[in-house]
Parts: structure tokens; sequence; C-alpha cells
């Protein structure tokens, strides 16, 4: 046997007893986190808190706003409800203030048109800085909430302890291509797998961008850092939803997550717009899961497991596929070992996902493995190499503005997927 087919089968036995271990671990934790830990009395006691709704746009398809804005409008929550949708610079802005006019009378819609394109997080802010209430709810433009998202999410913030929660994720374009029912599989198995079991412990580390609830007074107690964060000294301008997630935790909140408050998303259909989305969140997630690094102390040991087993789990991978490719190439022996560990773990998860679901399309998610081995660990690895990188890539970088205040914005009462339109990290 060859160093490199010895090699192969070690670390494809290895990467099989740390996935098994985490993954088991993963499923089991998650299947308890459907159950609220709001206590009773603190629900009798508390006020129903006033919700901002933020809805920052840019060059977003007028018709997929319309239909973000009209299931917020049909919110069915006892509390004071305000929605400031921001327009942050875009190209087709004439089209997107068209859907302005369908809620001119509805006193709970404020618009705000930023003059010049600043960046998600400065629009973001430039709607906290002219609202006020409790809580704040962003939600991506290309992103549609169940009427009782709101609801159900200001229900789980009413523990005071909990400064972040995030609602299930869905793909609203799901039956367009292969690709599109495949990341619908992904986000259900990242919500109800790994977000589920993160929340059994109270530290979801990504509150997903389409549909995340904060609490105001500890967003405004952490702006600066979220507005000014930097890596290697250059300003970074995508992952913004982990970051702050990162640093309510850091600020000693939880960070929740809710499986009956439904968000249906708009998703890459074309391979070329999902990988350079899954350049920007890989990025995105080594940079912030350096940061989380010195929080893991002071949690649960399981996070400490799902760092290892995310992280170590895609190395040790990456280590037997390439050893494996190697020894093909070089010695004309397949690596049946290394192939058939991958199958049959492929095989499993994709088998408990389909129980857990109830739903045999999961089965078809180990096509997912094929594009994760050949495509994203590739990509990963890239990514890796270029944690410096602050493109974009779908729409350009954005040029940062000094403050929020400098820009011109326009406040107007009422109403108002493209590659570059805002995209929420999952």
């Amino acid at each position: 046997m060859t160093l490199l087919a010895t090699t192969s089968i070690a670390a494809v036995s290895l990467y099989a007893m740390l996935s098994t271990v985490y993954k088991s671990a993963q499923v089991f934790h998650a299947r308890r986190t459907a159950i609220s830990t709001t206590p009773a009395k603190d629900i009798e006691t508390t006020p129903v808190p006033s919700v901002d709704v933020i809805v920052p746009c840019f060059n977003e398809d007028p018709i997929v706003l319309s239909e973000c804005l009209a299931s917020l409008a049909e919110q069915d929550y006892a509390g004071k409800l305000r929605f400031y949708v921001v327009d942050d610079g875009s190209k087709n802005r004439d089209a997107v203030v068209a859907q302005h006019a369908a809620y001119a009378d509805d006193e709970r819609f404020n618009f705000i048109i930023l003059a010049k394109n600043v960046g998600k997080r400065k629009a973001q802010i430039a709607a906290i800085t002219q609202s006020s209430g409790d809580l704040i709810l962003n939600v991506d433009s290309d992103t549609t909430i169940a009427s009782d998202v709101v609801s159900k999410l200001a229900h789980k913030m009413r523990d005071p302890a909990v400064g972040a929660v995030m609602g299930q994720m869905k793909a609203s374009n799901q039956a367009d291509t292969w690709l599109t029912r495949l990341i619908d599989m992904e986000y259900w198995l990242a919500c109800n797998e790994e977000r589920a079991a993160q929340a059994r412990f109270g530290a979801v580390m990504c509150c997903c961008g389409p549909c995340a609830m904060y609490r105001r007074s500890a967003m405004l107690s952490l702006l600066d850092q979220y507005q000014t964060q930097l890596y290697r000294g250059k300003p970074s301008d995508f992952g913004e939803d982990r970051h702050l997630t990162i640093l309510m935790l850091s600020a000693g909140f939880r960070t929740e997550y809710v499986p009956s408050a439904i968000a249906a998303t708009v998703v890459p259909d074309t391979m070329g717009v999902y990988l350079r989305q899954q350049l920007r969140w890989a990025r995105s997630t080594f940079r912030d899961t350096l940061l989380a690094l010195p929080l893991m102390p002071g949690l649960d040991r399981y996070l400490t497991l799902d760092v290892i087993g995310q992280n170590g789990g895609l190395l040790l991978l990456a280590l037997s596929v390439l050893t494996g490719i190697g020894q093909f190439a070089l010695t004309a022996t397949v690596p049946w070992w290394t192939i058939l560990v991958i199958g049959c773990m492929t095989l499993l998860r994709c088998s408990v996902a389909a129980y857990r679901a109830r739903q045999l399309r999961f089965l078809g998610f180990a096509l997912h493995t094929l594009v994760n081995i050949f495509l994203l660990m590739p990509l990963k690895a890239y990514a890796l190499c270029t944690l410096s990188n602050s493109d974009w890539l779908s729409r350009g970088s954005v040029a940062i503005a000094p403050t929020v205040g400098q820009q011109s914005a326009t406040k107007m009462p009422g109403r108002a997927t493209s590659e570059i339109a805002y995209s929420g990290e999952s």
C-alpha cells in the first residue's frame, strides 16, 4: 500500500468518526429546539414590544420587492409595528420607487432614499437612526415572511437575555432549477440541524440576514463595532449577519432560532451566482470564526465540537479526496475505501434528513456531496487564501462613506433576483 493510499484511508476514516460523533450530537440537540424556553411568567409580565422592520434595497427586482412589502403589510402583530425601506442608491430606482405608491396611505411605512450606494450595513444604520422600536427586524428585499413571523420572533425576544433571533429560511424559487432545489434542502439542513442544535445552548452562530430580529438597546451599544468592522486594516463589507451575531454573543446575549417563523428568500438559480455567493460567505465564516474562538470556553462544550466538526471535518475530507486523487493519478488504482466511506456517510446523512423532514426528496441531496467535493471545497480553500479580499464579486466593491449622516437621504411616505441585489447568509 502506498503512502498516498494509507493517508487517504486514514483521513477518510477519521473524517467518518468525527462526522458521526458531530452529526449525532447535532441531530440530538436539534430535536429539542422546537420547544420554547421563554418562561411563561416572563411573557405575562412583559409588555408587547414595538418592532421596526428594516428592509435595505439595492437594485432589487420591483416585482420581488413588491412581494416582500406585501408580506410585511400582512403581519399579524398586537404591538406597534413600523417599516423602514431603504433604497441604497439603486440603479433601477425609478422602477423600485414606483412600488411605493401602493402603500401611500399606510402610516406604518417609511421610505428612505440614499443619494448613493453606501453598502448594506450603512443602509441599515440609516434606518436605525430614524426609528425607535424596542426590537429591530432585518429583512432582505428579496424575502417574503409568513404573517406570524414578527409575532413569533418578538415572543422569543421577550426573554431579556436574548439579543437576537432568526426564523427558518426557505427558497421561494425552489422549483426553478435543480440547483434551487438543492439550495432549499441545504437551507433546511442549515436551519433545522446546525442552527437548531446551536440554539439549544442559546448560541446560534449566525442569525441569517434574510430574517433576523435584534434587541435595539443591545444593537445600539454594538453599532460602532458593527459599522467599522475591519480585517487586516481593510473594511469588511459582507457577512454582516454573522458578524452582528458574534458581537451579540460577545456582549453576553443569547442568540436563538424559531423554526416555526418561516421566511422564503430568492436563491441563486445558476452555478456562477451560487459560487460567488458561497465565496463571500466562506470568507465571512472564516473571519468571524476566528473572532468567535475566544467565546468558546464560556459556551457549552457542544459549541466547541461544532467548530471542530465543521472545520476539522472539512480538512479531513479535503485531505482524503486529494490523496485519493493522487493515488489514482500516480498508481492507477481506485481509492475504493475512500469512495465507499464518503458514499455511506452521504447516504446516512440524507436518510436521516429525509426521516426528520418526512420528505423523500432529501435523498437527492446526495448530489450536494459532488458539488461540495469538486466545487465548494476548492472555493473554500481559495477563500482562506484571499481573506483580505472584500470584493462583493457580484456588484463590485462598495465605496465606504465617512458616516451615514453625511449621506443625502430623503424620507418618503407610503410604500415602495437579480445577481446584484443584497443577499443574506444562511
